[in-house]
């Protein structure tokens, strides 16, 4: 017999008689034997970090209050992920359809309004009418005279740019002329 407790390394602990009962009873829920029950009981004390003396209604909120902590945080990034990337990202979407549904929409609308309202013709003094024809082509010359005096210039560094060849008198002339009309 002694050989047998050499081999295995058992060791015996005093326990009085009713708790020995009562743990022969949990151990046969836990575990497979007397031992693999108390490594079980152990290690679930050195990990959440209990002393059987300690309460645990204290340790268990302090470990609640841990895991909220975390929750929370998970929370707040989940909701920073929401406002930064996914919302943006709805809007554009809901933005991009609602535009394609506008101009779905007008243009069935525009040809029925087409059809239904008959063409009205403005008529406009022949005097007016030649006026404003003369206006438009005195703008016409001119613009055409800005344009002709552009070049574009190609520095070596740099992008290239336009520059405009005119005097200044020229530059307010055109400037007068088009805050005139």
């Amino acid at each position: 017999m002694i050989q047998r407790i050499k081999e295995h390394g058992f060791s015996a602990i005093s326990i009085k008689v009713n708790v020995a009962s009562r743990f022969r009873r949990f151990s046969k829920r836990i575990a497979r034997s007397h031992t693999e029950t108390l490594t079980c009981i152990m290690d679930f004390f050195e990990w959440h970090g209990f002393t059987p003396s300690d309460k645990f209604e204290k340790n268990i909120l302090q470990e609640i209050l841990k895991n909220r902590k975390r929750t929370e945080a998970s929370i707040a990034i989940i909701r920073d992920i929401e406002i930064t990337q996914t919302r943006p990202t709805n809007a554009i979407l809901h933005a991009l359809l609602e535009q394609k549904v506008k101009q779905e929409k007008p243009m069935r609308v525009e040809q029925k309004a087409v059809k239904k309202q008959p063409e009205i013709e403005i008529t406009v003094p022949r005097i007016r009418y030649e006026r404003l024809t003369d206006k438009m082509e005195m703008l016409k010359r001119e613009s055409q005279y800005v344009i002709d005096h552009v070049s574009l210039t190609k520095p070596s560094f740099g992008k290239p740019y336009l520059k405009l060849e005119i005097t200044e008198g020229e530059l307010e002339n055109y400037k007068r002329t088009l805050q005139n009309l």
